[in-house]
Order: structure tokens, then C-alpha cells, then sequence
């Protein structure tokens, strides 16, 4: 028998974590996480009326959950001696607590301890646990040495029967598992039947299903923080009082670190004195679930921010939420808002981050530790813990919610996501897959949600209000409705070859500020074209042209963002002309006022967004009116047929007309194709004893994450260095992506592919031709 059981790798320094220690770790991380105001907030959140129970079962559960480690394979993988292993840890755990002596011992037990909560939250604390796969060996070994008997685990087994008050120990434990032995045959036909079981009791028993939701997502937790309190050297408890447990956030401390730092910008800015609209007064007055309309620019943020005060007022939290759909829109909202808190207080939390986590060491359970592959689990808990001690949040959306698909970081992140009040903005733009997410994350998780948008369609207002979201229209604002209903744009049809010459027209006649907003980013490339190839605007106006899209490097798009962000910026004197050809990135929580927009056919809200970026604020007078042009693209792709159908009519409605943000917002609601409704589920809320992972978004299958060929050296340097490579990171097409390149870097994650450097210009971005 092993004198130690390792639960993970050594570290350099030779350090090494025993099971026991692990188990007890994780098991003090419940006791640590769980207390106090994190505990209520933790049980409103998913609806457990007995706290008690609820801590009761998720120790136990912590206890257990990597009691499957003690065996043989495992301690020759933590010490780089197997590649892979023939079950999983916690594939073992799952079942061990289904050998019939140990399980009878536990339901000897005189407190209320729910067996079925407690396995599968052992189960699935690795989403690898999917109904198919579990439990099917992975080798042809036919059997593997267990050390159940050993004085580490009796220790744990001693400890948990104090916890559940259970007289006496279990010592008839196997020494070893075999495919073929009819105990663990029996165990595992034991644990499917009772997980099909627990599934059906679950779908009618809502109070069991929360006990199961807040245990697995609590163990999640808890063991995040025990294991990255060992590979930091950090003392747990201390780090878990320092960040969780911080103070709550007041209303008077969001007026002081936040809102007036902003009002003095803004008077700053404009020169004027800074009052709120009488909608952003009204904040307050509308509940902990509100879902507000208001036109682009009407100052919905700081309504938010409002809304904000008063909800603190009602609920003791310790973290504030802005939630974005895209990376852009949470930069522009961290930048905008979130960035006058203190720097300590502050964060933004986007997808890109993840890949500053260099190399941390992982559980060896994956066939990780020799072929190169990454077990992106640690990175992500690492990633989420990182967050822990912020109060004020800017964030894509789904950094929080991918929790409802089963997405680690966001499982992470439910401690702080529970100690909170959110803001959703921009929800329009959400897929219909996303917003399913989102119904089912309103119905059946309690928080303060307050979701804005300038449009929405009929069908989604009635899945919001339904989800028991309280519709607030901004126009109720006497000076807002005349601001929305003001007439400031003139919308017309034109063939796209037309499209050139009014784009340069407006620019060389008029001097006018110009954005073209197209479908995709070929085409994008396309129409500015380059001097120096004698092709598109850029050839024809002998001006640089900015372009903006997302399949730049993080590091080039940054710049490629500022300077469009600049070149339509509100201005109160002379406005200098400029020409901007975008794709859909340029839709949402951008403050550009172009003075004439052209853009291809798009969905109704779509386009409605984009008009949104011309006459914003209207610095030509009020006489002025943006000129719209739309045309149809050459082929629908990425939308679909009625969408695109839908917006012929929206369209021959609306042009000819002088129209307003009013009119827009009943034409959409009028012409948008019907939807069909959120059924409120979710992978998380039907998961039971299974749980993996499923992407919050709809999936792209056409590109994948890449790193030029030429900047192969410099991020391998970089991955050597432990520094963060992100910067370098892009979306190229599937069909540019290749896995192996001369110089690849031996330690780059394989998920990231290698891409032609000749395809990419740092001011047209990638793609399908040499630009």
C-alpha cells in the first residue's frame, strides 16, 4: 500500500497534496464559502429553503468527491508514469457510493442527508459525466488496484460519519475494481437506474431539484478554491474572507465611486450642467425585475446604474453586474462606467482573459500529461477565482450565465453571480439560443435582473414579461419621447453599384461622415480595398479607410476599435469627414454618429441597431436627417431566408418617409417574423446526475481561434515567459486553419490552429485573399 495518496501532480519544489488533505480542504472551503451573507443570497438564489440541509450535504459531498483518486492508475498518473487511465476519479467516487455496504451505511445515518443530491454532485464536479459515457472503461485493463483500506481514506470516512451522525465504520470496501465483477457490474446498473429515477423526481420536485442545482454548483465551488489555495500558497479561509465576504456595496458608495466621478465627465465634456433625465429618476421606483426600452443614446447606462441604488437598498449584495453580448460592447461598458470605480473594484471579464492562464497544472485524468492536450477546467476555475474579490463588473454575458450550459468558469463565478444585482443590456441582439438561456436563467434563478434594450420584438417582450420582468418604455419621459420621435433619418432602397458613388459623394461633396456597414467580412475587406492594389475606396478616394470587423488579432482590432470610435465621435464644432466600412460588430453600444449610413439588407433589428449609429446626437441641427441607403447583398449568408424577407418589407415601409426611433421601434415590432417561445430549460436544470459541457452560444462552426504563422516565435517566447499571449489570438475560416506549421510551439494549446500570415493585414484583418 502507497505510504501517500496524491490528489494532484507535485509541484517543482516537491510539495505534494494528499488526498486526505485535499478532501478536508475542499470540505473547509464549504464551511469558509458558505456563511453569512453568501449563504443567504446562495439559497434565495436557487431557492433552498433549509440552509441547513443544504451545507449538510454539500460537506458530505466535498468529502467524497475525490475518493475515487485512491487507486492505483491514479498515483501513476499524478507521478507521470500512465497517460491514461481506465476510469475516471470521479466516474470511481460515483461508484463507490453505490456499492450496497457503503451506501446502506450512509442511509443509517440520523440526519437528512439526500444521497442521490450528494453522488451526483460527485459525479458531475468535472462536467465529464454525460449519460452515454460515464462509466464505460477507457483502456482494456481489466481490473485496477483501489486503496480504500488506506488510513488516509479511513480518516475520511471517520470524519464523515461525525458530520452525518452515523455510528460505526464501513470497512468491507473492495480492494480492487474489475470489469467483470458482478459487485461493481451491479453498482453501476444501481447508479443509472437511480439517475434515471432522480431525473423524473426532479422535473416535478423543484424543492429537491434546488437542493441538487445549489450542491453541484456549491461543490464546484469549493473545490476550485481548495485546490487553488494549494497550487497559490494562499491560506483559505483568509483569502475567502478577504474577497466573498468583503462588505456590501451601498447606494451612497455607487454615487461616490461611480456615478459622480461619470456626472463630472460628462459636464466636463459638454460644458453644461449634468442633470438625469426624469426616466433615470424613475429607476428606483420599479422593482428588482425590470426590463427597460429606450432609444440608442438615451442615457439607458446611467438608468441602469440608478436602478442600481435601489436594489441595493432592498438587497444586501457584494458585487455589481453590467452583462454585454459581445466582447466590444463589455469593453465599451468597462470603459464607459465600470472604470471610475477604483482600480481594485473594477473588472472586466471577457473570453480573451482566459488565455492570459498560462500552463497551470491540472487533475492528470484526461490523458493530459503526454500528449500535449490541455485540461482547460484548471484554467477556468483559476480564471473565475480571479474575479472573487472584485465588486464592480463589466462583462459578456456569457462569462456569468454559460453556468445554465454547464460552463466552468461561469460555475465558478455563481458565487459572485448570487451576491449580486445585474443589468442585461442589448438583449435584441441575442441568438434565439441565447435567449432561451436567458428566459430559463429569469424563471427559475432569483436576483435582481434589470434587461435594456432600445427595440425589442412583440414576441420577446411577452417571453420577458412572462419571466416576470416589468416592461418600463422610457418614452413615458416627456423630453425622451420628443428626443425618440424626432424625425432624423431619410431611408432609401438603392442597387449596390450605386452604393460607391453616394459613399463618395458624401465624403468628397459634403464632407460628411460615412459608415458602411455590410454582412460579412470578405466583403468588408473588399469595399475598401487598398491604394497600392489599385482596388475599392481606398484606390478610389486616395484616402485611408478604416475598417472594422472581428476577425483582426485582439491586439490590432483594439486599434482598429479606437479608431473608429474617434472618427464618429460626437463632436460640438467642426466634424471632420471619414469613411468606415464595418460588419455587424459596429451594431451595439458603440457611440458613432455617422451622417450618412449605408448598409446591405439585414434582420429588422439589425438594422435598426445600424441606423442607430448615424444622426445620433443630432449635430447638424434639428432640421438635419442621416441619410440610410440599403441595398440587398449578394447572397443572404450568415441569415436566414425570412429574415431577410421580413426586412424587403420593413424596409419598403419605412423609405420615402422622414422617420424617427418611435417609428422604427412600431415598424420592428410590426414586420419582425414571429419567434417561437423559451421552453425555460436549460443543460443545468435538466442535467440530474449528469452534467457536460454545451456552449452557451451558438456554436461558428465556419472559423476557429488561431495564431499567424508569423507571430509563432514571439507568442512561443511568450508561453516560455508565462506572459499572456492573448493579443495574438484571431478567428480565421475553417478552411485557413491548420494544425501543424514549421515552428509551431511545443506547449501551444491545441485548440488554437496556425494561419497563413500572408492572408492578414493588420489593417484589413484576415482573409480569403492577399490584401
Amino acid at each position: 500500500m502507497q505510504q501517500q495518496l496524491l490528489a494532484k501532480s507535485p509541484k517543482q519544489n516537491g510539495e505534494i497534496l494528499t488526498i486526505e488533505k485535499h478532501l478536508t480542504d475542499t470540505e473547509n472551503a464549504v464551511v469558509a464559502i458558505f456563511k453569512q451573507r453568501i449563504l443567504l443570497n446562495w439559497c434565495r438564489f436557487f431557492g433552498v429553503k433549509d440552509a441547513k440541509k443544504f451545507i449538510l450535504n454539500l460537506r458530505i459531498a466535498a468529502l467524497f468527491h475525490d475518493l475515487g483518486k485512491a487507486n492505483a492508475e491514479f498515483d501513476a498518473a499524478v507521478n507521470k508514469k500512465l497517460k491514461q487511465q481506465t476510469l475516471r476519479h470521479e466516474w470511481l467516487s460515483a461508484l463507490i457510493l453505490h456499492l450496497p455496504n457503503l451506501r446502506s451505511w450512509l442511509a443509517s445515518s440520523k440526519l437528512d442527508l439526500d444521497l442521490e443530491v450528494i453522488t451526483a454532485a460527485v459525479l458531475s464536479h468535472h462536467l465529464k459525466a454525460s449519460k452515454k459515457e460515464w462509466g464505460k472503461p477507457r483502456t482494456f485493463i481489466k481490473q485496477v488496484e483501489l486503496f480504500l483500506h488506506h488510513p488516509e481514506i479511513t480518516n475520511i470516512l471517520q470524519k464523515i460519519a461525525e458530520i452525518a451522525a452515523i455510528e460505526g465504520l464501513n470497512d468491507e470496501l473492495p480492494e480492487k475494481w474489475a470489469a467483470n465483477d458482478s459487485l461493481w457490474n451491479q453498482a453501476y446498473f444501481d447508479a443509472d437506474e437511480a439517475g434515471e429515477k432522480f431525473g423524473d423526481d426532479i422535473y416535478d420536485n423543484t424543492e429537491r431539484r434546488s437542493l441538487l442545482l445549489a450542491v453541484k454548483a456549491g461543490l464546484m465551488a469549493a473545490d476550485s478554491v481548495a485546490s487553488a489555495m494549494f497550487r497559490e500558497n494562499k491560506l483559505l479561509e483568509q483569502w475567502v474572507d478577504e474577497t466573498l465576504h468583503a462588505p456590501v456595496i451601498t447606494a451612497e458608495e455607487l454615487e461616490k465611486k461611480i456615478l459622480q466621478p461619470r456626472y463630472s465627465h460628462i459636464e466636463k465634456k459638454s460644458g453644461k450642467k449634468f442633470d438625469l433625465h426624469p426616466f433615470q429618476e424613475k429607476a428606483q421606483e420599479q422593482g428588482d425585475r425590470v426590463l427597460l426600452l429606450s432609444g440608442c443614446g438615451s442615457g439607458k447606462t446611467i438608468f441602469g446604474y440608478k436602478w442600481h441604488q435601489a436594489a441595493l437598498s432592498r438587497n444586501q449584495v457584494g458585487h455589481i453586474i453590467f452583462l454585454y453580448p459581445t466582447r466590444g460592447t463589455a469593453t465599451e461598458g468597462f470603459k464607459d462606467y465600470v472604470s471610475w470605480a477604483p482600480e481594485t473594484d473594477a473588472s472586466l471579464v471577457t473570453g480573451t482573459a482566459i488565455y492570459e492562464l498560462m500552463e497551470m497544472a491540472a487533475n492528470p485524468d484526461d490523458n493530459t500529461l503526454h500528449e500535449g492536450k490541455k485540461d482547460f477546467t484548471t484554467d477556468e476555475r483559476l480564471f473565475a477565482l480571479g474575479f472573487w474579490g472584485k465588486r464592480f463588473f463589466s462583462a459578456t454575458v456569457d462569462q456569468f450565465l454559460c453556468f445554465l450550459t454547464h460552463g466552468y468558469s461561469g460555475l465558478c463565478l455563481l458565487p459572485v453571480l448570487a451576491d449580486s444585482v445585474i443589468v442585461i443590456d442589448e438583449v435584441h441582439s441575442f441568438s434565439r439560443g441565447m435567449f432561451d438561456n436567458l428566459i430559463s436563467f429569469l424563471q427559475n434563478f432569483h436576483i435582481p435582473v434589470l434587461c435594456m434594450t432600445a427595440t425589442l420584438t412583440k414576441t420577446r417582450q411577452e417571453e420577458l414579461k412572462k419571466a416576470g420582468l416589468k416592461v418600463f418604455p422610457a418614452a413615458t419621459d416627456e423630453k425622451l419621447r420628443e428626443i425618440e420621435e424626432h424625425l432624423r433619418y431619410d431611408v432609401k432602397f438603392i442597387d449596390k453599384d450605386s452604393a460607391y458613388s453616394y459613399a463618395k459623394s458624401a465624403y468628397q461633396d459634403n464632407k460628411f461622415r460615412v459608415l458602411w456597414v455590410v454582412n460579412t467580412v470578405d466583403r468588408c475587406r473588399k469595399i475598401a480595398g487598398r491604394r497600392e492594389d489599385n482596388t475599392g475606396l481606398e484606390f478610389d478616394l486616395n484616402i485611408e479607410i478604416l475598417t472594422y470587423h472581428s476577425r483582426f488579432k485582439l491586439k490590432d482590432r483594439q486599434k482598429r476599435h479606437q479608431e473608429t470610435i474617434a472618427a464618429f465621435a460626437y463632436e460640438t464644432g467642426e466634424r471632420k469627414p471619414a469613411i468606415a466600412v464595418t460588419t455587424q460588430v459596429c451594431e451595439m453600444s458603440l457611440d458613432l454618429d455617422a451622417d450618412v449610413l449605408i448598409t446591405e439588407l439585414a434582420p429588422i433589428s439589425s438594422l435598426v441597431q445600424r441606423f442607430g449609429r448615424s444622426n445620433r446626437h443630432l449635430s447638424h441641427g434639428n432640421e438635419f436627417r442621416s441619410q440610410i441607403l440599403v441595398y440587398e447583398p449578394p447572397n443572404i449568408k450568415p441569415y436566414q431566408k425570412e429574415e431577410i424577407q421580413a426586412a424587403k418589407k420593413f424596409i419598403d415601409h419605412i423609405q420615402g418617409e422622414k422617420i424617427s426611433q418611435a417609428q422604427l421601434a412600431k415598424a420592428l415590432e410590426d414586420y419582425s417574423p414571429s419567434e417561437r417561445y423559451a421552453d425555460g430549460n436549460c443543460p443545468f436544470l435538466e442535467g440530474g446526475y449528469w452534467a457536460s459541457f454545451q456552449s452557451f452560444r451558438e456554436t461558428d462552426d465556419y472559423s476557429v481561434d488561431a495564431i499567424l504563422s508569423s507571430d509563432l516565435k514571439v507568442v512561443g517566447e511568450l508561453i516560455e515567459q508565462k506572459k499572456p499571449y492573448d493579443g495574438y489570438v484571431l478567428p480565421v475560416p475553417n478552411k485557413f486553419a491548420h494544425s501543424q506549421w514549421k515552428g509551431r510551439p511545443e506547449k501551444l494549446p491545441r485548440y488554437l490552429a496556425i494561419a497563413d500570415a500572408n492572408l492578414y493585414c493588420p489593417r484589413r484583418g484576415f482573409g480569403e485573399w492577399k490584401i
